[in-house]
């Protein structure tokens, strides 16, 4: 038998060789896999000036604060911190699927605690100027409330590029300042959590200042209030505040190890393309989109081996 036999007449004065083996394509990656995969670098720590730890009687919510966003209101938490306001203070309304809020329960008696050297009021940081200075990781996806939306620095935000805007939105667990009906009638002597799905009607209303990494089951498994709003009716429904510390007063063997996955890399980006598009075996029909408040930011603990 002749042995050009193997290929096409047409093609025969070429020698018959053997064809070449498809490659198969790379399998795409899972999110956990590009968390486990990642490189050190990708990671970044908190900053102790400017994280919080609201110690509470089941254990610690640590907050981190957004002084590039609200530098103003920032400063006065941590000086109301470092003062010791929030000591003794309470959680004073739990509301369904909206807010935690804590503060000081005898504010609209007359009775207000001292604010020591901060300020009690404020005007409002809704929003900022865009500037180089601002890092920005967009999310192709779009938005129903802004022309643009995506990451800073690991915060979720959004942007107006014709109003040269940018703000904070409401995701979960974003730290929001508490106000009257007047825009400067707040300077974060009363805070709130969201323990919802992304209230984003809230945003540029009001002035967020951070967001917690770590302890929202502390936030969001709390009792409901009955009173309006959600507000406890009764002393006894509060949850005490034992003590809120800046991270950087609080003793080093004392302080949470995390570290956040920074959002300006290209391990973030597959990352939320993973989100985007599950490849998890569970999953039958991946979305194929993703909105701004169902990207998670990852945390972990630092690992000594990591760093060495």
């Amino acid at each position: 038998m002749n042995k050009k036999a193997c290929v096409p007449f047409f093609i025969l004065l070429a020698g018959c060789a053997t064809p070449p083996v498809a490659t198969p394509p790379e399998k795409p990656r899972t999110s956990a896999e590009i968390l486990e995969q990642s490189a050190p670098e990708d990671w970044r720590a908190l900053d102790p000036e400017n994280t919080l730890y609201l110690e509470l009687p089941k254990g610690r919510v640590v907050v981190e604060l957004a002084p590039a966003f609200a530098p103003n209101h920032a400063a006065n938490i941590r000086t109301l911190a470092r003062e010791k306001y929030f000591d003794g203070l309470a959680i004073i309304r739990v509301q369904d699927n909206y807010v935690t809020q804590w503060g000081d329960p005898e504010e609209d008696e007359k009775k207000a605690k001292p604010v020591g050297t901060a300020k009690a009021t404020l005007p409002p940081e809704f929003t900022r100027d865009i500037a180089p200075d601002l890092p920005f990781t967009p999310l192709a996806d779009g938005d129903v409330y802004a022309p643009e939306v995506g990451h800073s620095a690991g915060f979720p935000a959004a942007r107006d590029p014709k109003s040269g805007k940018a703000w904070l939105t409401h995701c979960y667990g974003a730290l929001g300042v508490a106000r009257g009906n007047t825009p400067d009638s707040g300077g974060g002597t009363s805070l709130y959590v969201i323990i919802s799905h992304s209230p984003r009607h809230l945003d540029r209303n009001i002035t967020l200042a951070g967001r917690v990494v770590q302890g929202m089951e502390l936030l969001s498994s709390l009792p409901r209030g009955t009173g309006p709003l959600g507000f406890y009716e009764k002393p006894a429904q509060r949850t005490p505040i034992r003590r809120v510390r800046v991270a950087a007063d609080v003793p080093e063997k004392d302080r949470a190890t995390l570290e956040l996955l920074r959002t300006d890399t290209n391990t973030w980006n597959e990352f939320v393309d993973a989100r985007r598009n599950r490849r998890e075996p569970w999953f039958v029909e991946p979305a194929g989109a993703i909105e701004l408040c169902n990207v998670p930011l990852p945390v972990r603990e630092k690992s000594e081996k990591r760093v060495r």
